[in-house]
């Protein structure tokens, strides 16, 4: 698999080397996803400034306790899901779950990887389902993952776990349904790589939603799409954020963490 970062930075796939060989070596399990994975599955190129690697909660703090004693610079960015290892200005994301608190690695991630082959070395790709999953819920205002949804939909559909997936979603089953609405939209003539059984179920647990009476709690489920576009909204008037636990998988430190990031690249805005 070609580079699909920056093609004259050799520093950079040599870092990136250097750390999956490290991390090889200390028998630390570890998969590769981000812009590589897209590439893997549907052969889109696209610029990217770092590598994502996506290992277990567990192995979090052993992964960059070893990065460092490898003499690499690292961060604790978000203690619910990423950390970064860096050398000069080149960087590795060492994400553990997602922003929202959602969708955290966990056995399955690496049960169902997909082999391949990046800088030459032999690695595991997310799989296809943890990859819509995650990216599902990204709907920032800067950046909407939506398209790559649509594309892994389109060249994986046939194969794709259906079933699994819809699990991975769980409660949050319309997040799924509304890419599977665009992407009828998008591709139709390839809508029938969507399982009929799928829509039909989703169709018939929305009715189900429709007749029913709406919950009374005011919660807010806009935070576990973007973590700044919805805060306005709480802070003015009485919504629950859905990100709260016990609805929700963050405490009130790691929601702080997050609103306070979104608010420091505002004022850099």
């Amino acid at each position: 698999m070609p580079s699909i970062s920056s093609p004259s930075d050799h520093l950079e796939s040599a870092f990136y080397r250097e750390v999956m060989q490290i991390l090889h070596s200390a028998q630390v399990p570890y998969l590769v996803g981000g812009a590589f994975a897209l590439y893997q599955y549907t052969n889109i190129k696209r610029m990217t400034k770092d590598l994502d690697l996506f290992i277990l909660p567990g192995d979090f703090s052993r992964v960059l306790d070893i990065c460092a004693a490898a003499g690499f610079g690292t961060q604790v960015r978000f203690t619910h899901w990423l950390g970064k290892v860096f050398r000069e200005h080149h960087v590795i994301d060492i994400i553990f779950g997602s922003a929202n608190g959602l969708c955290t690695v966990d056995s399955d991630w690496f049960i169902h990887a997909t082999p391949g082959e990046v800088f030459e070395l032999p690695v595991q790709f997310c799989p296809p389902e943890e990859m819509i999953w995650s990216k599902a819920f990204v709907m920032e205002r800067d950046r909407f993952d939506g398209a790559d949804v649509v594309h892994l939909m389109n060249m994986t559909g046939r194969t794709i776990n259906w079933p699994r997936l819809l699990g991975r979603f769980h409660s949050h089953w319309r997040v799924l349904f509304s890419h599977l609405i665009l992407f009828g939209f998008v591709y139709p003539s390839e809508r029938s790589k969507i399982p009929v059984w799928l829509m039909t179920e989703l169709m018939h647990r929305l009715q189900t939603e429709m007749t029913s009476a709406p919950p009374q709690a005011r919660l807010c489920q806009g935070t576990l799409l973007s973590w700044s576009q919805y805060l306005s909204r709480m802070e003015q008037e009485d919504y629950v954020d859905a990100r709260h636990v016990p609805r929700g998988n963050l405490n009130k430190k790691e929601i702080e963490a997050m609103n306070n990031a979104f608010r420091e690249h505002e004022e850099k805005e």
